[in-house]
């Protein structure tokens, strides 16, 4: 596929394309489509203590805080908290003063607009709340079928999954049934899915987990692979918590609250686990045009995972087809952080062509602007692979064009 912007092109409209662009759910955004025989098992509102909150299988869902999101926090409004937080603030406090929430965070027509004025010729659409539901419902995957199904048509006609060649939102599917997952991937491609996510995790089962790369996953992943589309895997709730209560049992993350050994904890670990897996279990073997992107998990992890690889290879001889790092190298792409030292990443076995631009906004941990990842991470880049990097490589892993 080829992709010619000139210097002029990006001086007068615009050309980038962000990989990770969020909205703000609406609240029927569970709902609206909801088995209402579910009850208490899907996802419901309730009042508790006087504030709107939601419940996922009968239970107060923390994930976020505010799940209203009026008033909600600045886009980038985390940023010098996430260079170092030179105010010694704690996060509750270095949130800010809160906005009421704009009408380009759930209008589409809205978002166009503003994208204009950014410079976005397109963007992916990922969930705020939604990535902190399905490890709610891990034990009752009929529940978690019918939640994500009824979401999955909500954010359809809510924001589309190709509206206008420049909004393309991602359906989120959960891998609790390998027949449910092959099942929705089939009927959200057929509607037009040009990607779908699904989270960084070992699957839940009775009694115990098993992998996604199990071959009863491979209907799903087949239909992937012969789709040509990419398996997303956006940061949420990876199960990972269990991790932090080994060492601090009843504690319990919130988007206010943070413990610091979980941060140490966990920090990468999940998505790092999620790709050690694809590849020692070998599902690049089964299926050689199955591509990834992992979003917002940052890219700080990729080094060391390559030379883990690598020497997990060199202890076992005979065990992969070829280089581990080879594989995990046309497999899969990655939006780094936009903190992340790309310098280093590159010197160290990250490929340039595998690199995504993804400025999470309007979220208060992204950057102000979208743009602002093209001279926080990128300026040490050169200007064609500065073109590939904010543009070019999400073309190419997505297999389309656009204007």
């Amino acid at each position: 596929m080829t992709d010619q912007v000139t210097e002029t092109d990006q001086a007068s409209k615009p050309w980038i394309f962000d990989f990770d662009n969020h909205y703000y759910e609406s609240e029927d955004a569970f709902t609206r489509h909801a088995d209402r025989s579910l009850r208490y098992r899907g996802v419901r509102w309730a009042e508790v203590d006087g504030r709107r909150r939601l419940l996922v299988g009968g239970t107060v869902n923390s994930y976020i805080a505010n799940p209203v999101f009026d008033p909600v926090a600045k886009p980038g409004a985390l940023f010098d908290w996430y260079r170092g937080n030179p105010r010694q603030q704690l996060i509750k406090d270095a949130f800010g003063e809160l906005e009421p929430v704009r009408p380009e965070y759930r209008d589409r027509k809205a978002r166009l607009a503003v994208m204009d004025e950014q410079g976005l010729a397109a963007t992916l659409l990922f969930p705020t709340l939604g990535v902190g539901v399905e490890d709610a419902i891990r034990a009752d995957p009929e529940a978690s079928n019918s939640v994500f199904r009824a979401f999955n048509l909500w954010l359809d006609e809510d924001w589309g999954f190709r509206y206008e060649n420049r909004l393309f939102a991602v359906p989120y599917i959960p891998m609790l049934d390998p027949e449910f997952a092959a099942k929705e991937l089939r009927r959200v491609l057929d509607a037009g899915a040009v990607a779908v996510n699904m989270r960084n995790a070992p699957v839940p089962t009775p009694g115990g987990h098993r992998s996604p790369f199990d071959p009863v996953y491979d209907a799903f992943w087949g239909l992937a692979a012969e789709a040509g589309i990419p398996v997303a895997t956006h940061a949420g709730l990876d199960g990972y918590d269990v991790l932090v209560k080994m060492w601090e049992p009843g504690g319990e993350e919130t988007s206010l609250f943070r413990s610091p050994l979980r941060g140490i904890v966990t920090k990468s670990r999940a998505v790092s686990d999620f790709y050690a897996a694809a590849v020692c279990h070998r599902v690049f073997e089964r299926f050689p045009t199955l591509r990834f992107a992992s979003v917002e998990n940052g890219a700080s992890w990729a080094p060391e995972l390559l030379h883990r690889l690598d020497d997990a290879a060199n202890r076992n001889p005979g065990y992969f087809k070829e280089k581990p790092s080879d594989t995990f190298g046309k497999h899969v792409w990655i939006t780094p952080f936009w903190e992340d030292d790309i310098d280093h990443l590159v010197s160290h076995g990250v490929r340039v062509d595998r690199l995504l631009l993804g400025s999470d906004w309007p979220h208060a941990e992204g950057t102000r602007e979208p743009a602002d990842f093209l001279t926080e991470s990128l300026s040490g880049l050169s200007e064609s692979d500065t073109l590939r990097v904010a543009r070019t490589n999400a073309l190419e892993v997505l297999n389309i064009s656009i204007d």
